[in-house]
């Protein structure tokens, strides 16, 4: 028998005959739409010879769509409680690849060892932060990430000014857009919050052009912790320089010393780097 945990009672007798209670701190909320999670996998566009891993596989629930449109599926899931559903469900797929796992530790480059996998997942609230660092900082790079994650994180990723860390972190390597909202209802047991797609397409090239790119985002970072104060004070004190070299240098590059980290662009803060960096150094 085909089971589909994303129709609701199906799920519901899945996890009675294992015997699963869901982990809230594990952020274990599964979509029940069948249409939704069919949304999800094709926004993927995962196809033909294409490989795909899964970040929380859960309970097979997206796992099984895109087992049915790619050639290969590593599907990763932490929780060892609900290997036995997960395999259970995707029994019939001889394309998946069940791995018990934390993503933040799995070798993803073992798995893909040319990179251009799509990765795809229903990513639990409490991951994202770490997740984008794993997965692009350095190559082989995915070709495309196709996440389901909450609201305020989409809204973040895809910020037409770099207002956080988060927002530089995933726009240096990939162009961000988000596909659609999913109400918390459409998830069992319902999330406090709403979530929504984001389809990230990674680049070839990293968007800022500087020498150093894990570099530049320490930078950033650094910056960042003073994110409410003034840049031209902020520079001076990191940089050890007067705040009348840092108001300068600035001004120079065309940005207001008053301004606060959260309002630059990406563009702005590659010049800001390429000036200040070298007197970081120092």
């Amino acid at each position: 028998m085909t089971i589909d945990p994303a129709d609701g009672r199906q799920l519901a007798d899945l996890l009675r005959r294992h015997r699963i209670t869901l982990q809230h701190r594990l952020g274990q909320n599964f979509l029940v739409d069948p249409e939704l999670r069919d949304a999800i996998a094709n926004a993927s566009g995962a196809a033909g010879d294409d490989q795909v891993l899964e970040v929380g596989a859960g309970v097979g629930t997206l796992t099984v769509a895109l087992a049915a449109r790619a050639r290969r599926v590593v599907a990763v899931e932490f929780d060892r409680n609900l290997i036995p559903a997960l395999r259970e469900v995707v029994a019939s797929h001889d394309n998946v690849e069940v791995v018990q796992a934390d993503i933040l530790r799995f070798d993803v480059a073992a798995a893909f060892p040319e990179g251009g996998e799509i990765v795809a997942g229903n990513i639990p609230y409490n991951l994202t932060g770490a997740l984008i660092p794993k997965l692009l900082d350095l190559p082989p790079r995915p070709r495309r990430a196709s996440l389901v994650v909450q609201k305020e994180v989409a809204e973040r990723w895809t910020a037409t000014t770099a207002s956080s860390l988060a927002t530089i972190g995933v726009q240096v390597f990939a162009e961000a857009r988000i596909l659609m909202t999913i109400p918390a209802a459409a998830f069992s047991p319902a999330p406090r919050v709403d979530s929504a797609l984001v389809v990230l397409e990674v680049r070839e090239r990293p968007a800022v052009e500087v020498d150093d790119v894990p570099g530049f985002l320490r930078f950033v970072e650094a910056v960042f912790q003073f994110r409410r104060k003034q840049l031209g004070g902020t520079l001076a004190r990191a940089a050890r320089v007067s705040s009348e070299e840092a108001a300068h240098l600035l001004s120079d590059l065309g940005i207001d010393p008053s301004r606060r980290p959260q309002t630059l662009s990406l563009p702005e803060w590659e010049r800001v780097y390429r000036a200040f960096n070298a007197r970081l150094d120092r």
